[in-house]
């Protein structure tokens, strides 16, 4: 047998009823000859790791536009960081680790610069709107690799646009990324805010601190012990720790994500995006090769939206005062 096959029969043997088999995937939109050494799911981890959106993650915002200081997170850092928690639940689990971080690290490869208010710039100018799960999946499909996408397995493919919003992913897996996401993104941006100067540790709730702990690490702790716990067919938390987490999130909304100290540049953010859109809406020659075919084969809108949507926040800065700040000005 191959390196793969064995594997394949590994995974029969140790993984729960209901995991995702590789050897049982529901395959790729092209079919493939499989690898000899890696099963489907370890592929689509290193064709996401090597694309060109994954990189790009490194210099997007997460929460905080252009901090002051390396130690805080981007959108790269909160993937590896949704990644080790969603692999840790899965190996509990019997889950399929695999499939679980390739999700993992492909749930927000369709990000836009400048974070959340990014995605609400866009989702205001684009042609029917703007959602980051379906512009990472649409990353995936037809915008790397020059166009011909990563080709990845349809549970993997799920699993990233069914990250957030209404609809769940189909396998366990999936859903244990989905609710990773939440308890990383909860937890390191109370870090963040905590080094910024925004919050206290002692601000965070009783109610909430009682329950998840009085630490970052505690309460990732806490929360990762009870999923594992909790879950059975359903992957879930206990209703205490459930009710914890909602309390938390809520409060972070208001102490943090609506908080004008935190997102006083943020108003900034849609006049750029929008005056990016606009420029290249006007003139395609302005896009590179790729958004130029975007542009023939799906119209001029799509393109420009793909094209805004992948920079990153220097490059979205950088183009912008190319395009409309006088040169002497940009050069001081």
């Amino acid at each position: 047998m191959t390196p793969r096959e064995e594997r394949e029969v590994l995974e029969r043997t140790v993984l729960r009823p209901g995991a995702a088999l590789a050897a049982m995937s529901r395959g790729r939109p092209r079919a493939e000859e499989e690898c000899p050494l890696r099963t489907c799911f370890q592929r689509d981890v290193d064709r996401i790791t090597y694309s060109k959106a994954f990189r790009r993650l490194k210099h997007k915002t997460q929460v905080f536009l252009s901090p002051e200081g390396d130690h805080y997170r981007t959108r790269m850092t909160h993937a590896l960081e949704v990644s080790r928690i969603a692999r840790t639940i899965a190996r509990a689990l019997r889950l399929n680790e695999d499939l679980t971080e390739a999700i993992a690290l492909g749930h927000d490869l369709g990000h836009t610069p400048f974070g959340h208010a990014g995605e609400r710039a866009l989702r205001s100018i684009c042609p029917g709107g703007f959602r980051h799960n379906e512009q990472s999946l649409r990353v995936a499909d037809r915008l790397e690799k020059e166009g011909r996408g990563l080709n990845l397995c349809q549970e993997v493919r799920d699993g990233i646009l069914c990250h957030t919003g209404e609809g769940k992913p189909f396998t366990l897996e999936g859903n244990v990324v989905r609710l990773s996401d939440r308890i990383a993104y909860v937890n390191h941006d109370t870090d963040d805010a905590i080094r910024a100067g925004i919050l206290r540790e002692e601000d965070i709730p009783a109610s909430v601190r009682d329950v998840l702990g009085t630490s970052f690490g505690k309460r990732i702790d806490a929360v990762i012990r009870d999923v594992v716990a909790a879950s059975d067919a359903e992957i879930q938390m206990s209703l205490p720790v459930a009710w914890a987490m909602d309390e938390f999130r809520a409060f972070m909304f208001e102490a943090v994500y609506r908080n004008p100290k935190a997102k006083n540049e943020e108003s900034k953010v849609e006049g750029i995006l929008a005056a990016l859109y606009e420029a290249y809406r006007k003139d395609l020659r302005r896009l590179p090769p790729d958004y130029r075919r975007v542009a023939e084969e799906e119209g001029e809108e799509r393109a420009v939206c793909d094209y805004v949507a992948g920079m990153t926040d220097q490059f979205a800065v950088q183009q912008y005062s190319e395009l409309f700040i006088p040169g002497g000005w940009n050069k001081r």
